[in-house]
């Protein structure tokens, strides 16, 4: 096993609400409710939001606005706004809408590769390759995700090795961080820990972001393994929105008010005011009619007078 060190001091919450959250509603939300979203984060304290993608709309259509969302936000200093970017056609239209950083999306199962982006593996990494390289030209950092880090809706299992190699490949390609992502949600805590005794030989814990889906209630879990073994960058999502359109079932992304919650308990900082994103939260689930998914918002909203 990989040796654990110790725990973070502080951890960076990246913010994947507005983007992989709200992509897989179905009822269309407003313009001005994404926005308020995003503000309303930021005013929390939250300092990276993945805001928005530059998706075929055909595809994502919830996202189709996105950029009139990066035209319209109230910037706030310190913070960063980030997008999807599938290929150089997104990667112009982010340019054009003013993005800050751009993140490009693989899989570690040839199954869900083809589901998802059309191509397999090794095409999806020659597609990213010119993206990457005209981000570095432009002076952007590229952040990656890896999908089916710890399951595949269609081939069950991925072996660990062959996360770690693609994520090796994504960071030699330029990406300055690599997002393992448990799509469908079925990791467990010694899964997860064999994923990362398997990455961490080859790419140092402060390149690496854990996102987990809280499909089976095991992402906060799966989250402090991640922390003992020195990962300090979590992506979750207000209100646990969320789930994924190519993997039936999934749940939303593991709560960002849970995750807080539980970091606030284990005096790791994260800067973030827990009741201004509970509130957060709160609103955008009133504009789709839901609850939360977060029991900690739940917990703490009950007792706001």
């Amino acid at each position: 096993m990989f040796d654990r060190v110790k725990l973070p001091e502080s951890v960076k919450i990246v913010e994947v609400g507005p983007r992989d959250g709200l992509q897989n509603e179905k009822q269309l939300i407003s313009l001005q409710a994404k926005i308020q979203l995003i503000d309303e984060l930021a005013l929390a304290g939250v300092k990276f939001i993945e805001t928005g993608s530059f998706v075929s709309p055909k595809w994502v259509p919830q996202m189709a606005d996105s950029a009139m969302v990066f035209k319209s936000l109230n910037r706030r200093a310190g913070v960063c706004y980030s997008a999807l970017t599938p290929n150089l056609q997104g990667f112009a239209a982010a340019l054009d809408a003013g993005v800050d950083e751009v993140a490009i999306f693989g899989s570690a199962s040839e199954s869900f590769s083809q589901k998802n982006i059309n191509c397999s593996v090794a095409e999806s990494l020659a597609r990213f390759q010119p993206l990457v390289e005209q981000a570095r030209l432009q002076g952007m950092q590229v952040r990656a995700y890896v999908s089916c880090v710890l399951g595949c809706p269609y081939e069950g299992d991925i072996a660990p090795t062959t996360v770690a190699t693609l994520a090796k490949a994504l960071f030699d390609m330029g990406c300055y961080e690599v997002s393992l992502g448990d799509t469908i949600g079925t990791g467990t805590p010694s899964k997860t820990a064999a994923l990362l005794d398997a990455v961490l030989p080859l790419l140092s814990p402060d390149k690496i972001a854990v996102h987990f889906h809280d499909t089976f209630g095991q992402a906060i879990a799966n989250i402090l393994v991640a922390l003992q073994y020195g990962i300090s960058v979590i992506d979750s999502s207000v209100a646990g929105l969320g789930g994924c359109p190519y993997a039936k079932g999934a749940a939303g992304n593991v709560a960002t008010e849970d995750v807080v919650y539980m970091l606030n308990g284990m005096n790791i900082s994260t800067g973030i005011d827990l009741i201004k994103l509970c509130k957060a939260g709160d609103k955008i689930m009133q504009q789709l009619g839901r609850t939360t998914q977060s029991k900690a918002a739940l917990a703490i909203l009950s007792s706001i007078p």
